[in-house]
């Protein structure tokens, strides 16, 4: 993990230091759990930081880092002996997001989006992260962003997604 974070610190320095029209995004993101976790967890929060720069007028790309946690429900589980039942708070799942971003404006203020990396998972013990995908689409001027959008991280045979509305700003 820390060999990942290195190296995209890396990029991300060379890149900044090499960029003549880049720009600093940063922002939040809360979410509805979905599909395979939607059972297990009842909330997602991120928090992120991106460097992009223009390619053309309309497309822009770059580099993102982030802080991911999903956060576990109780359940309840019937032992199956006598009237009784055992309450079960389920472990948050917590991942690090190292991506790529990319943003196309169809206009002055109507964009659509996608992140693609890898998530390092951080929490529970023995999660080790998996291919993060987040498309998006949103509203946007010179100083923020409002966006909705899909987020899926990949991990041994199940997805952790959710359903997120997001917030950056831009600085």
């Amino acid at each position: 993990m820390k060999k990942v974070v290195f190296i995209f610190v890396a990029i991300l320095g060379f890149t900044l230091a090499n960029a003549q029209d880049g720009q600093f995004k940063g922002g939040l993101t809360v979410g509805l759990p979905m599909g395979d976790v939607k059972d297990s967890y009842s909330l997602n929060v991120g928090l992120d930081i991106a460097y992009t720069w223009a390619i053309t007028d309309k497309f822009n790309a770059g580099v993102g880092l982030g802080f991911t946690n999903f956060s576990g429900k109780k359940e309840e589980f019937d032992l199956g002996v006598g009237p009784g039942t055992v309450e079960v708070k389920n472990l948050d799942a917590a991942f690090v997001p190292v991506y790529g971003t990319a943003q196309y404006s169809f206009t002055e203020n109507i964009f659509a989006g996608a992140d693609l990396g890898y998530a390092l998972g951080t929490a529970p013990e023995g999660n080790d992260g998996g291919f993060l995908f987040q498309p998006k689409v949103g509203y946007q001027t010179t100083k923020f962003e409002v966006y909705t959008g899909y987020k899926g991280i990949s991990v041994d045979g199940s997805t952790f997604s959710s359903l997120n509305l997001g917030f950056n700003y831009k600085f």
